[in-house]
């Protein structure tokens, strides 16, 4: 606040107000009379104009030539006040102070920071998006599925279904009187020997057929490995896509890779035939193994979890990337439509258009050869099927003739109408924009947001078509009946997982690694074990009975195996059973819940992946792990440093522990506005190294690991280590409201004051009330956004239409 700018005493009370930015003539009414009733806001407002106005404008916008960012954040009154005692006017910070700088703190929180003032100031608005690529991609997936089917894949099925099914028959055929052996494998990874696969089958002589699914639970480019100097092909996707062909051995090849797109929530079909043949020289003992390297993880044998046993239907392997979308606001956003936008869905829909052609209109043909209609009628009616399921419509509103009939009349040769007609349905924006849904039933636009909120992709399963042919969902208690199924589906369990990866500032791509010499043994094989014990955690906490969101910050407990355990320490040996001895951990591969330890196990603030990606390369960094907390678990806001800075080097201090460097380095006053809030936060897990080890020391000292958080209330809650952290952030409602509105912006790329002012209130409320149940909350938000839909829903009183009909 550049203070030299004066105003009379004497200007009108009218004219001070206005600076309050009301968007109505009924809301600036009330402001000034909440404010001229008030003599601490009323003095605060008066000050703001004699001495802040210059500086700060009006409207708290900023001024071009003083201060040119404007007045916004959640800071307390008392951190406001104390900003402006230390450090406003710039030119003569004494000139404001004691009640003076309460009162204008008073004032600006009012006026500018209350999370009332923000909605004041600019009102949220649900804005016209199209699909982001992760979208793009799951709706394909779903128009390519409403063809050739969809596993249902709840979650007690991806619990108890795992591994690959196996017939072995003796000899070289597959003849049922020769078939000696049928089970499940849990994995692929056999060395036959001499010995063979079972009883009553040569070891010379046999042939085997592996038979289920690749469940995938991330979208990414994976590696998928075959080790095997036996012949064998490998079909994946479809049962005309074959993968590898080594049915002509190849001398002395036994390794073969191929690397795929695949689509997070799909199961692909994949089968292994596999023929160990007696050959006129020495026949070599048969051996297979089946591997694969996830998206940032490392070479290993695919795991029984991955794996479902039997019969699946075909999945779409889309192998085109999708350019990043917007997250300038925490969660992607399809706002922008840019060349390289524009080419990728061109691409997705040639090669969906080729899938179509080569696959699903072979087995439409195929699965009505008894239909006594023509091949163009049947035609007509698979891309009119198409075109219906993919504008979001029935028929009648969609009017799928006015694109295929002309590609039927333009072209001769079946593949050019293919191709013409998904060209013009995957580019219409009836295709990239689900909002623009306004003439459909309202079942239909009720299906279209449950889908795209819970499932990011298009309403194609027939039960859901049942419903919206039906129209059944026009009150909240069928919408809360269709979420509730649609709750229990690979497709939001891997949306959910994505949501809190993204919450923690977790990705495939994070570079983990750390100093050898101080931390030896942190190799890439422990950092994928960390992957999947966090993975593993979540999994359990998030779709057990209670799905208690409490327990994400403060479960005792963590997932281990053998190498954790060895690097660890005591407290990730594996918890006691009634066959088990804690001291003797499962082999490598085994995973088991880990012995309770509330100091070292405090849900995944403590985990070691997230302390590790909080940690620089050869310490800890006590300030990522205080920005990561503030932001993400207490859902404060920060501004940004006002200059980039490197860390201290340790060797500048080598007598000072982490805590103390840090302290030492963001000491300056200009500093401490936002350090002030970051630190005491941070400190709290200095008991965990760079690699999530527990230590009691750090230089040789005894760790400090006390903290303290500043709620917005202005109360200063004092605690020690991880444990306390976690039951501040526990019971502070602040914590609640972040999580809330992280859950519905993840998932519904809207604001949730754009569908009502008391959303926020209401659904955090109800968050508490259900024990702090995350699939009852995730519920509760496809509700609200779905009900949007509704004749009477509050958004369609206050809005003015934003999704109005448009052209083909």
């Amino acid at each position: 606040m550049g203070m030299s700018f004066r105003i009379g005493a004497a200007a009108s009370f009218a004219l001070l107000a206005g600076m309050a930015q009301p968007v109505s003539a009924a809301e600036s009414s009330s402001l000034d009379s909440v404010i001229a009733e008030d003599p601490v806001l009323s003095a605060g407002l008066k000050i703001y104009a004699e001495q802040c106005l210059q500086c700060h404008g009006e409207k708290g916008s900023g001024t071009e030539d003083y201060y040119p960012d404007p007045l916004v954040g959640d800071g307390s009154i008392g951190e406001l006040t104390e900003i402006i005692v230390d450090t406003m006017p710039e030119e003569d910070p004494d000139l404001c102070v004691g009640e003076d700088a309460a009162a204008v703190a008073a004032y600006i929180h009012h006026a500018f920071y209350s999370e009332a003032a923000q909605i004041r100031n600019r009102p949220p608005r649900q804005s016209l998006q199209r699909l982001t690529g992760t979208q793009f991609r799951q709706s394909l997936s779903d128009l390519y599925a409403h063809f050739a089917g969809l596993q249902e894949t709840t979650w007690e099925s991806h619990q108890s279904k795992h591994g690959l099914s196996v017939s072995i028959y003796s000899g070289k055929g597959r003849k049922k009187e020769d078939r000696k052996i049928e089970r499940i494998d849990p994995v692929i990874d056999f060395d036959f020997g001499k010995e063979g696969p079972g009883e009553g089958v040569p070891w010379d002589e046999f042939r085997a057929h592996w038979d289920g699914g690749l469940r995938v639970e991330q979208t990414g480019r994976y590696e998928i490995v075959v080790h095997s100097k036996t012949s064998f092909t490998m079909d994946f996707g479809h049962d005309s896509n074959q993968l590898i062909d080594n049915h002509v051995q190849s001398e002395g090849r036994n390794e073969f890779r191929r690397t795929l797109m695949l689509t997070g929530g799909r199961v692909y079909p994949l089968e292994i035939d596999f023929n160990q043949r007696k050959r006129k020289g020495e026949t070599p003992p048969a051996s297979i193994s089946l591997s694969w390297v996830p998206p940032g993880g490392i070479e290993t044998i695919i795991p029984p979890s991955a794996l479902v046993p039997g019969w699946n239907p075909p999945a779409l392997q889309l192998s085109t990337t999708m350019p990043p979308d917007d997250s300038s606001y925490g969660f992607e956003r399809g706002i922008s439509v840019d060349t390289a936008w524009d080419s990728a869905v061109t691409d997705g829909a040639i090669e969906f258009a080729n899938a179509m052609r080569d696959r699903l209109w072979n087995d439409y043909v195929r699965k009505h050869r008894k239909d006594k209609r023509s091949r163009e009628e049947k035609l007509k009616d698979f891309l009119s099927d198409f075109v219906t399921v993919a504008h979001r419509g029935n028929a009648e509103a969609v009017q799928p003739e006015r694109i295929v009939d002309p590609a039927i009349e333009a072209f001769e040769d079946e593949t050019d109408i293919i191709k013409s007609v998904v060209l013009m349905t995957l580019k219409s924006p009836r295709f990239l924009y689900p909002s623009l849904d306004a003439d459909r039933t309202v079942s239909q636009q009720v299906a279209n947001r449950l889908a795209l909120v819970l499932h990011d992709s298009l309403p194609s399963e027939g039960w859901l078509q049942d419903r919206i042919k039906k129209d059944q969902m026009r009150d909240e208690q069928s919408i809360r009946r269709a979420a509730e199924r649609m709750l229990d589906d690979a497709r939001t369990r891997v949306k959910l997982k994505q949501m809190l990866h993204h919450w923690m500032e977790l990705g495939p791509e994070d570079d983990l690694r750390k100093d050898d010499e101080k931390y030896p043994g942190f190799s890439e094989e422990l950092i994928a074990d960390l992957r999947t014990s966090l993975d593993r955690f979540l999994d359990e906490t998030v779709w057990s009975e209670t799905s208690d969101f409490r327990q994400l910050l403060a479960a005792d407990w963590a997932f281990t195996n053998q190498r954790l355990a060895d690097f660890y320490g005591d407290a990730w040996k594996p918890a006691k059973s009634d066959d088990d001895n804690a001291d003797e951990p499962n082999e490598s591969g085994e995973w088991t819940q880990s012995v309770r330890d509330p100091n070292i196990h405090v849900g995944v603030l403590t985990h070691p992946l997230v302390m590790a990606r909080l940690s620089y390369h050869s310490a800890t960094s006590p300030i990522h792990r205080g920005v990561f907390l503030i932001r993400h678990v207490m859902g404060r806001t920060l501004r940004p440093p006002n200059e980039a800075f490197s860390p201290l080097s340790p060797d500048l201090h080598p007598d000072l522990t982490t805590r103390e460097r840090v302290a030492l380095q963001t000491s300056p006053e200009s500093c401490q506005i936002c350090h002030s809030r970051i630190n005491p936060l941070g400190f709290a897990l200095e008991h965990f190294d760079a690699v999530g080890r527990f230590r009691e020391k750090d230089m040789n000292k005894k760790v400090d690991a006390s903290g303290s958080y500043l709620t917005r209330d202005d109360e200063r809650i004092e605690f020690d280590g991880a444990r306390g952290l976690a039951e501040v952030a526990i019971a502070n409602p602040d914590t609640h409201r972040a999580f809330v509105t992280r859950m519905f912006q993840y998932f519904v790329k809207q604001p949730v004051a754009s569908y009502g002012a008391h959303r926020l209130d209401e659904l955090t409320e109800s968050f508490r009330q259900s024990d702090f149940n995350i699939k009852k909350l995730l519920v509760d938000i496809a509700v609200i956004a779905a009900s949007d839909a509704l004749p009477d829903s509050e958004p369609k009183k206050k809005q003015p239409k934003n999704n109005q009909t448009a052209g083909a």
